[in-house]
């Protein structure tokens, strides 16, 4: 066992156990639709003190851009959604989606697109409101992404965007295995690849999990393309070169004690929970 593997099993054994939907899943506790309908007021309570659930939902027609398993579309939809569309590039969760909207007796509000966020199927100007919740840091090319969203959007229409920045604690998005907070600081993509590997071994959904957060570079070797590594300072420099002006933005701390440290530029990325961001058309 290499001297990483070791650390990190370590690591493991310290630190305690984060609760994750893939894990809670396998253990028959609650399906990633389930959990994601469950914690959809925590998608959106980032916005609370600026907006209401009905500015953002009422009547409104609601693109969810990487919607996951559609739990949280779903939440959206019983605020007064007159529509909500999850869009997701992962095939496999649109018969969990779609259960979970009978179960919940929102099938005639919800459907399930299965595409790229990049080139959408949709007319422009089609949406009222647009969610990018825990998004913005996975899609391949956020700018485009972006531009897709703001074609897509109606007149006086919102896109609102929220993510944890890269250096955030778990920001490295392997938490389902991996328990040591900012843990990508002291190893490096190889190691974080080969130990993710190890300790989801024989797992009843290990080959979803490597589907998802692997692909392979042109020598065959693992590459981690889960995540782009979005960054406060990275976000902001695409802001501005799409002359892109907030209506609301605001860093949430990770805890309130750590709000100094949350405003220092050397180290803010570290410290920052959410960073909130609200564009209007």
């Amino acid at each position: 066992m290499s001297v990483s593997m070791s650390l990190i099993r370590l690591g493991n054994r310290v630190f305690p156990k984060i609760e994750h939907p893939f894990n809670l899943q396998n253990e028959g506790k609650l399906s990633y639709a389930r959990w994601q309908y469950e914690r959809g007021a925590d998608t959106i309570a980032c916005y609370r003190e600026a907006y209401t659930g009905e500015q953002m939902f009422a009547g409104k027609e609601v693109l969810d851009m990487g919607c996951g398993a559609g739990g949280k579309s779903l939440y959206y939809a019983s605020l007064g959604a007159k529509s909500v569309t999850g869009v997701e590039i992962v095939e496999h969760y649109k018969a969990e989606a779609e259960s979970l909207a009978a179960e919940l007796g929102l099938s005639d509000k919800f459907r399930f697109v299965c595409a790229s966020a990049l080139e959408l199927p949709f007319p422009d100007g089609s949406f009222d409101t647009i969610i990018m919740n825990d998004f913005f840091e996975h899609v391949s090319e956020p700018e485009k992404a972006l531009k897709e969203a703001l074609r897509l959007l109606r007149p006086d229409g919102r896109i609102f965007v929220n993510f944890p920045p890269y250096w955030h604690p778990t920001g490295y998005h392997m938490s389902d295995a991996i328990n040591t907070p900012w843990v990508h600081l002291f190893f490096n993509d190889k190691q974080l690849i080969a130990a993710y590997k190890e300790l989801i071994r024989g797992l009843p959904d290990e080959q979803d999990r490597l589907d998802l957060r692997f692909t392979k570079d042109e020598n065959g070797e693992d590459q981690y393309t889960y995540i782009n590594k979005m960054t406060l300072k990275r976000a902001k420099r695409i802001l501005k070169e799409l002359d892109i002006t907030p209506e609301y933005y605001k860093e949430i701390p990770l805890r309130t004690y750590f709000t100094p440290l949350a405003r220092l530029p050397a180290v803010k990325e570290m410290f920052v929970k959410m960073a909130v961001c609200v564009i209007r058309k």
